[in-house]
């Protein structure tokens, strides 16, 4: 059974359009998908369509969420993975909300610095690489700058100007990790944090931090992960273990923007089971 529950479309970063990605995740055989664009329920609605719609008439289960930006005390980004949450609870919607109009300001800034240091590269152009109601995110100036010529790849750009490393870097509003979790767990859903020691793509969070999350009734851990190394996983195991915490594995798909593929780490069924049960409600979308 392929359960992959950290996946993404055009509604944020990714490549494929929500219909292009549920077709892509039929064709490969997963069960259970979850889309999860970066602070927004935009695609969702397309997502449902093309499952219900499909003329394969596959039986894969649809979970939408959504990943949250946040970002602790000392500023460091932390993801948040929300799943079967309800879309009508407003604070949480606001939320995502206020975070996609500071990455507006903040693409700006970013953008001023690079023309600082001769990067030839405009707004207008990075708008140009993304759907209109798309989150916007580096991902998109990454792309700007390959059409640009500055770069041959999304992971060059990310590489030499757009890591969270790199003196053209700057933070944007996004809520704290315990806030979100209480909004997610206040609309029904559960939280999962991403990717929490991503080393290979330089995002790690202190060990204190993910002990304050869990104490804030983070539900699991996104242990299995190609950002991870093996000993970072059973870390991460250890932790969900000793703390009574779901694992959950994922691609972290983006389409073409990464070279994450659909299910190249999955969810154990009985773990997606245990976290499918601590949501309000049931909210996974079969056809």
């Amino acid at each position: 059974m392929l359960i992959d529950l950290h996946t993404h479309s055009i509604a944020s970063d990714g490549t494929d359009s929500p219909h292009a990605l549920i077709d892509k995740a039929i064709s490969r055989g997963i069960d259970v998908l979850a889309l999860t664009d970066h602070d927004t329920v935009g695609g969702w609605d397309e997502a449902i369509r093309a499952l219900r719609e499909h003329p394969s008439h596959s039986k894969m289960e649809l979970v939408l969420g959504s990943e949250v930006s946040c970002q602790d005390d000392d500023g460091t980004s932390i993801h948040m993975l929300g799943l079967l949450f309800d879309s009508k609870y407003e604070p949480l919607i606001a939320e995502f909300e206020k975070t996609r109009e500071h990455r507006v300001t903040r693409m700006s800034r970013i953008i001023a610095r690079l023309n600082e240091a001769g990067i030839d590269i405009t707004i207008d152009e990075v708008y140009a690489q993304k759907r209109d109601d798309a989150t916007l995110g580096r991902p998109h100036l990454a792309d700007a700058l390959v059409a640009k010529g500055h770069v041959a790849s999304r992971d060059e750009a990310f590489k030499i100007f757009l890591h969270n490393g790199s003196k053209f870097y700057i933070n944007h509003y996004s809520p704290s990790p315990e806030m979100a979790i209480r909004l997610i767990k206040e609309a029904g859903g559960v939280a999962i944090i991403a990717h929490p020691l991503a080393s290979r793509s330089g995002r790690t969070i202190k060990p204190e931090t993910l002990m304050k999350l869990i104490e804030s009734g983070l539900d699991g851990i996104e242990v299995d992960h190609r950002d991870h190394s093996e000993i970072e996983r059973s870390e991460l195991l250890r932790l969900a273990i000793e703390h009574d915490l779901v694992v959950t594995g994922s691609s972290d798909y983006h389409g073409t923007g990464k070279l994450n593929q659909l299910a190249e780490f999955t969810t154990n069924p009985q773990q997606w089971e245990r976290l499918e049960a601590k949501a309000n409600a049931r909210r996974v979308v079969r056809r």
